[in-house]
Parts: structure tokens; sequence; C-alpha cells
């Protein structure tokens, strides 16, 4: 048991180091760095269950986060564990012919590796507030971040599986998927994984000095709609999918699931 937040935290951060290190290796040998993204989510599943085996609050909040942290993160790493071995990642081969133009493929591979685990020791806050909590029993509104996170969690494997269904049919090349909760939403499975993480807040903020694990789903939300999330994947579909995806984006909320619009075309 680790009974400083600080302590836990390093740990937690030099676990997460290891990890996507070990992944830089492979990477370098591979020349593939589609595995990232599993080892980023892989090692926010270790991270959850570190702080759980080795935080000192009561057991009914170390078990909850742990379960639902573990849950949502190992399902992601799953999806990108699939990608792997059939080429590298779209995003990853571009920037790896930019910084090998540079002269610095390697050095800026190993850079983005090791940002990788930082941010996934930030994101992990919010399991090591939780782990600390030492009341007995579930607060309310733990239990309400557990219903949130349980609902956004449903739906977002919903929204990956309907875009699945969409993506295996050979009839739908180069068609842009419009049914479903993508009717609502271009990113409905991006929305409902950052409820996610606002659920891992919910959960920590009855913790002593819980309020700062909200920094998680606002550093998440950022991420999604500016860096890693929204903006390469509608470059990707408008390089693919060009005047279907701009009608689209016409009549579809880039984010947030709401009503169509209607066409003006």
């Amino acid at each position: 048991m680790i009974d400083h937040r600080w302590q836990l935290f390093l740990l937690g951060w030099a676990l997460a180091a290891a990890t996507l290190g070990g992944l830089y290796l492979v990477q370098r040998r591979s020349g593939d760095a589609t595995a990232v993204d599993a080892g980023w989510a892989g090692s926010l599943v270790l991270l959850a269950c570190a702080y759980a085996a080795l935080g000192p609050g009561d057991l009914s909040h170390r078990v909850l986060i742990a379960s639902i942290a573990g849950l949502e993160n190992l399902r992601v790493a799953l999806l990108v564990v699939r990608r792997i071995g059939h080429g590298e990642d779209t995003r990853y081969r571009e920037l790896r012919a930019r910084w090998k133009a540079r002269g610095r493929e390697q050095l800026t591979f190993a850079i983005f590796y090791q940002a990788q685990a930082l941010v996934a020791a930030i994101l992990s806050v919010p399991f090591l507030l939780a782990s600390f909590n030492r009341h007995h029993g579930l607060a309310a509104i733990e239990w309400a971040g557990a219903a949130l996170w349980l609902v956004a969690a449903v739906l977002e494997h919903v929204s990956d599986q309907q875009l699945s269904r969409f993506k295996a049919d050979p009839a739908n090349k180069g068609k842009t998927m419009r049914f479903g909760l993508w009717r609502y939403s271009r990113h409905p499975n991006y929305f409902f994984q950052t409820l996610t993480w606002l659920a891992y807040a919910f959960v920590a903020v009855a913790a002593p000095w819980g309020w700062i694990g909200f920094v998680s789903p606002v550093l998440i939300l950022l991420l999604v709609l500016f860096v890693s999330g929204v903006p390469p994947a509608e470059e990707q579909a408008l390089r693919s999918r060009g005047d279907d995806y701009r009608r689209y984006q016409s009549v579809t909320s880039v984010f947030v699931p709401w009503f169509p619009r209607s066409s003006t075309h």
C-alpha cells in the first residue's frame, strides 16, 4: 500500500513510460506505429489496476474505478490490436514520412511515445484519486458516475459496431455511414468515449481533492476535438469520400448527437 498520492502517481507514470518505451522499440524494429494506440489504452488499464491494488482507499471505491476504467480501456486496446499487422495506420504513416523527410524520424517517434505515456499518467488522475477515498461505501455521485459510464460505454460500443458492419459490406466502399447513431453525430464513438471520462471524474469527486479529476474529461475533450480525434478523422474522410462526406458534414452534427439539419443541396 502506498499512502502518498504523488508517490503512486510517479509509479503510474513510470509504468506507462516503460510500456510505451517497449512499444517504441517494437516500432523501431517493425516500422509500424499502429500499436501505440493499443499501448496507450493498455497503460491506462495497467494504471487503474495498479492504483486499485496499491491505494489506501476503501475497497468499494478502488474496485469501482478499476472495473469501469479497466473494462473501457481494455475494449479500446483490443479494437486497436485487431488492426495490427494490416499495414500502418494512415496517421502514423503520414507522420513517419514527414519526420523522415526532416531527418529525425526515430527521435521524434521516441518523444511521441513518451508524450503518450505522460498523457496517460495525467488522464489516470481520477483513478488515482478514487483509490485514496477512505470513506466506507459508495456515495450517490459515484453511483451516478457508474450509471453514466454504463450508458456511455454501451452506446460507444454500439456506434463502433454499427460502423464496423457498414465498412464490412463491400457495397458501401466509398460511401458515408449515415445510419443509427451516425445519423445524429459524425463521431458518436468519440462523444460517448468522452462521457466515460466524465463518469470517472464523477467517481473521483467523492474523494478528497477529487475535483482535480475533472482535468481528465477536459483534456480528453480537447484532444478529441482539436488534436488526435475529430481533425484527422475528418481529413481522412474528405480524402477518401470527397463530396459525399461534405454533404454529410453539411447536415450532421460534428460531435454532440443532434437531429440532422435539412439539406440545402
